[in-house]
């Protein structure tokens, strides 16, 4: 319960935070330049980190580190609250947070992951996971439309609130009880092995296949970081517009994950994941080229409803596949090409949108997510062939 409520309302907290930044950032500078450079900005400690966070989380309590990083997100959130309150707030001062929001994301999010399949019973991760996700779609949703609505108000009200549920997520955190356990003297020796998360990745083509897929398909399809375009020059729509477009991918993940809840995926699951790529992918090129606001906003949740398919097999599929001594290593893998795929693809959307204009670069993304799919299952006829999960 407690691992849930400090989940989604760490979630809370990064929205609202990624509303407020990304619409200041695009309203002092007006670039899409910028606004890419945002994402590669929050990537490059993931990369830098990546042995590091993975080794932390294997190595120390994944509570405590989760905890950790969630009282330096809530303390950056209220560095931007103070700023943008005495009004010195500057691009620089925002991507310096930024940095350290990636620093912070780095070392969390292989711990976060490492606790569920501890937590969740046996046979029972996919819907354990599933649930998991729609708590966490739930502060999705509700998360962007409250920051623009924040940001609408004043900006130092958006970086306000989204310090508040950071620092309230670290609180449940702490609640969390968790089964001790004594560790061996080969798992501390295992957990040594910094390139340990690597070298299981490549030894196994399926996770190998799952987690690229997800890098390259993201990479070019993504469009997030073209929401603040699309709201004030294609749709014609305000920050508050710019909420409610940024909640649409999770109204369609939370409706799939309360199916997936229910009805977990039982056959073709391998095949299941590309065909939700694929959708993703189509979903993106009719947002592209829409500019009626309805369906943007529909396609935007199918978009979401097809990413969570592909991410509640590619969690389960990696999970399960891991030991849990190696989970937190090979979770910091899983998230450098998760981050990878996120927040370079907001550096190549922003990219491309400055040479060849929003619209074009989205179609392009589309484009390419479909074409990367379909390659992928060429290349990986053993993802494409898995049967079952649980």
């Amino acid at each position: 319960m407690f691992f849930l409520l400090s989940r989604s309302l760490s979630r809370f907290s990064s929205q609202i935070s990624a509303v407020a930044i990304g619409w200041q950032v695009y309203d002092l500078t007006g670039s899409a330049f910028d606004l890419g450079m945002v994402g590669l900005v929050q990537f490059l400690p993931t990369l830098l980190l990546l042995f590091v966070a993975g080794q932390a989380a294997d190595r120390y309590e994944r509570k405590r580190v989760v905890q950790l990083c969630e009282l330096v997100e809530g303390l950056t959130a209220v560095f931007l609250a103070c700023g943008a309150y005495g009004g010195w707030l500057t691009v620089t001062q925002i991507f310096l947070a930024t940095f350290v929001l990636g620093i912070v994301g780095a070392f969390e999010s292989p711990a976060l992951a490492a606790l569920l399949p501890v937590i969740a019973p046996t046979g029972t991760l996919q819907r354990a996971t599933a649930i998991s996700s729609g708590t966490g779609q739930l502060a999705i949703i509700m998360g962007p439309a409250l920051g623009g609505f924040a940001f609408a108000l004043a900006p130092g009200v958006a970086y306000g609130l989204a310090a508040s549920f950071a620092l309230l997520a670290a609180l449940g955190m702490s609640l969390v009880r968790m089964i001790p356990t004594a560790p061996t003297a080969s798992d501390a020796a295992k957990a040594d092995d910094l390139f340990a998360g690597i070298r299981f990745v490549r030894a196994n083509p399926a996770i190998l296949g799952t987690i690229s897929l997800d890098l390259f398909a993201v990479l070019f399809g993504g469009v997030i970081a073209l929401l603040p375009i699309y709201a004030r020059d294609i749709l014609q729509t305000g920050p508050m517009g710019l909420g409610v477009l940024r909640a649409a991918p999770a109204v369609g993940a939370l409706l799939m994950t309360t199916v997936l809840a229910r009805h977990a995926i039982s056959r073709h699951v391998g095949l299941r994941m590309f065909q939700a790529v694929i959708v993703f992918g189509v979903a993106t090129i009719v947002f592209a080229l829409s500019s009626w606001m309805w369906l943007s906003v529909l396609s935007l949740a199918v978009l979401g409803a097809a990413d969570t398919i592909s991410v509640v097999i590619r969690f389960s599929l990696v999970q399960l596949s891991t030991p849990d001594e190696m989970r937190g290593r090979v979770g910091a893998v899983n998230f450098l090409f998760i981050n990878a795929s996120n927040q370079l693809g907001q550096f190549e959307s922003g990219l491309t949108a400055a040479l060849f204009g929003a619209m074009p670069a989205a179609v392009l993304g589309g484009v390419c997510t479909v074409a990367v799919a379909l390659l992928w299952m060429k290349l990986f006829p053993s993802l494409r062939q898995v049967e079952r999960l649980e």
